[in-house]
């Protein structure tokens, strides 16, 4: 890969309006290089007479759990999305009725940017796993698909989510959203308690919608500016004391990643700890939001954070095939990393992801283009409104949760492959209730543009649909 691929930091920084709030950005690309380099430490792998070997560094090592206080840096990815989200509606709202979107339209639209890079990455896999089948065995394929698609439940969450964000920008106070907040922390309390009492995972279920709506709702607050840094700072102190003190009295276990051996896990489904780290972790950013900001006003700062961005749905999908990867080739050279006790643990750790940043910067470069090229059908313009309109924001929520049920259950089960079906049917369903209609010449969302550009095109379009500016803080 060279610099010349991408555009240079000038031409980038002339693209880019005043007044875009790049600290969103920052945390959005930040966040997924953090969540990218977490998997590539955690995951412990070799060959024994016996097999392949996969552990976990942080059961391995459990003294390093509380790092994950810091790398579970999800919270940031909602917040992002829905700051963004909000900034795009409160701008259809400075215009004319006839310029807003009906809510289901307004969520299909932003599903076609989102889904058309995991339309992509579904295809590559069922044919991987059609060939696994094919040479390797079921029993291959079974245990391949139950790990491809595990990092989807962010995708249906999100879907979910956002469904919910024009209902959030209606909030207008301060005591409104803390209001809100409370309740969905204490919604996920409740949910907490019968999980515990009876012993059974399906009572945490809803708390998918409440832990994640918390930093939506942050998000929105913010992008309203409705939050000063001190009051962030202050709140956001007694949430982490909070936090504290639930690992210390129990029930509740430190880590806020999957370990594979933890008995109450707090990311599956998410339980009340989870809950208090998305208030604290969005509250600071918040916080800090203005001088991240000013950071990312230098050009060569700007320049990656720009490009990042423009390629982070690929980032976030093609990252763990390019982890595999990284362990394959370390594994042939006999580098593996796979005992914190073995000698020189660290450092081969450290090799592997050298490695991993070479393989994923190639899959980024030859995959992001994928982002930005329009699919026949499904990016043309949606065109609806009324109980159409309404029939297909429900249709994307059911999207959303048949793709986390897939990610869930793997696609080595009939469930998954189910559900996988489910998906797509009910993002088509949605797609059909519209008439197809021309891409108008200035979606640039919809073009094929080269390839200098698409790290461009995303800014102008965001600058101009989700960003107002910079809220004094």
């Amino acid at each position: 890969m060279t610099l010349s691929v991408f555009p240079s930091a000038e031409r980038i920084a002339t693209g880019t309006p005043a007044g875009r709030d790049r600290a969103i950005d920052v945390a959005r690309i930040i966040s997924l290089v953090v969540v990218m380099f977490g998997h590539c430490a955690f995951v412990l792998a070799t060959t024994t007479p016996s097999g392949l070997m996969v552990g976990n560094l942080l059961a391995a090592a459990p003294t390093i759990q509380p790092l994950t206080w810091v790398l579970q840096i999800m919270p940031l990815f909602f917040l992002a999305g829905a700051a963004s989200a909000a900034y795009g509606l409160d701008r259809a709202a400075s215009h004319d009725d006839d310029d807003r979107q009906p809510w289901g339209v307004w969520l299909l639209t932003r599903t076609q940017r989102l889904a058309r890079p995991v339309f992509w990455y579904l295809g590559a896999w069922t044919l991987v796993l059609i060939a696994t089948q094919l040479f390797a065995g079921p029993t291959a394929a079974s245990r391949l698909g139950a790990q491809v698609v595990a990092l989807l439940w962010f995708i249906g969450v999100y879907l979910v989510i956002l469904a919910f964000v024009p209902a959030l920008v209606r909030l207008t106070s301060r005591r409104t959203f803390g209001l809100l907040v409370v309740g969905l922390l204490a919604a996920t309390a409740v949910c907490d308690a019968a999980r515990i009492h009876f012993d059974s995972m399906a009572f945490g279920l809803p708390n998918f919608l409440n832990v994640w709506l918390i930093p939506a709702a942050i998000g929105v607050a913010y992008a309203r500016r409705l939050i000063t840094p001190a009051a962030a700072l202050l709140i956001g102190a007694g949430a982490l004391v909070l936090n504290v003190l639930l690992v210390a009295v129990g029930p509740y276990e430190m880590s806020l990643v999957v370990t594979g051996d933890e008995r109450l896990s707090n990311v599956t489904p998410p339980t009340l700890l989870l809950g208090l780290h998305c208030v604290w972790m969005s509250l600071l950013f918040v916080a800090l939001a203005r001088r991240i900001g000013e950071w990312a006003q230098r050009p060569r700062v700007w320049r990656w954070v720009a490009i990042g961005n423009g390629g982070a749905m690929t980032l976030y999908l093609w990252h763990i095939p390019a982890l595999v990867a990284a362990i394959l080739i370390c594994h042939a050279a006999g580098l593996d990393a796979y005992d914190p006790a073995q000698p020189f643990f660290w450092p081969l750790l450290m090799l592997r992801a050298a490695v991993f940043t070479v393989a994923m910067s190639v899959l980024f470069v030859a995959l992001t283009p994928a982002e930005h090229r329009a699919l026949p059908w499904w990016d043309a313009a949606i065109i609806a409104t009324g109980a159409r309109s309404t029939a297909m924001g429900i249709l994307v929520c059911t999207a959303g949760v048949s793709i986390l049920l897939m990610a869930k259950q793997g696609l080595g089960t009939t469930t998954g492959w189910w559900a996988l079906a489910g998906f797509l049917v009910a993002l088509g369903a949605a797609r059909a209730l519209s008439g197809a209609k021309a891409s108008s010449s200035d979606s640039l969302e919809m073009q094929l543009v080269p390839t200098i550009r698409e790290y461009e095109e995303p800014l102008a379009r965001e600058s101009s649909a989700e960003s107002l500016t910079v809220p004094a803080r």
